[in-house]
């Protein structure tokens, strides 16, 4: 998948323009891509379109208009666009205020506890966090990014409409039997090569 360039983003007065259809454009594009993994845990698979939205945001919210500016902004956020032969999801724990501490606590580690399944093949872990550590001695993050890498054979698996499946195989949060929906699995085919 092609890696955004200045060139693709809007100006901040087209965006300011633009904003409310595009939004609602990509709330509906990022219904098929997301996927609950037990109560706590969802999965947004990103792409071009998830991250030229992240982009023009964070365009939008820092005011952000100097070439050298956005050319940070897109070399932070283009690595969170699938190349073809993977997928790059953005892993969000989610808690209520006063259990989320204990929770964050009890669950350091399981972004390396997250896999799918192509039918037919083994388990494919998460790599996680590349850009930056986000836990600590005393806690996980509520927010990781993982990437997870397919062989060939897989991906022509998903292109002949095998089943996925999803999960996290962590000690304090076991949940093995997220089967992903058709319409979430076409979407994240369309991602591979």
């Amino acid at each position: 998948m092609k890696k955004l360039a200045a060139g693709d983003l809007m100006s901040l007065e087209q965006y300011a323009r633009e904003r409310p259809t595009f939004r609602a454009r990509v709330l509906r594009h990022k219904a098929e891509r997301k996927l609950a993994v037990g109560p706590n845990v969802t999965w947004c698979f990103e792409d071009r379109l998830t991250v030229q939205y992240q982009v023009q945001e964070m365009l939008r919210v820092e005011r952000i208009f100097e070439p050298q500016g956005i050319a940070e902004e897109l070399a932070t956020y283009n690595p969170l666009i699938p190349d073809g032969g993977n997928w790059k999801v953005t892993l969000l724990l989610e808690f209520n205020p006063d259990e989320r501490p204990r929770a964050l606590a009890q669950l350091k580690g399981i972004e390396d506890r997250c896999w799918v399944q192509v039918a037919g093949h083994g388990r494919v872990f998460a790599i996680a966090d590349e850009d930056l550590e986000r836990e600590n001695e005393v806690k996980t993050s509520a927010v990781h990014f993982l990437r997870f890498e397919l062989e060939p054979a897989m991906i022509a698996s998903q292109h002949a409409r095998a089943a996925l499946a999803a999960g996290v195989d962590h000690e304090h949060y076991r949940h093995t039997d997220a089967a992903v929906s058709e319409p979430v699995r076409l979407a994240l085919t369309s991602d591979l090569a």
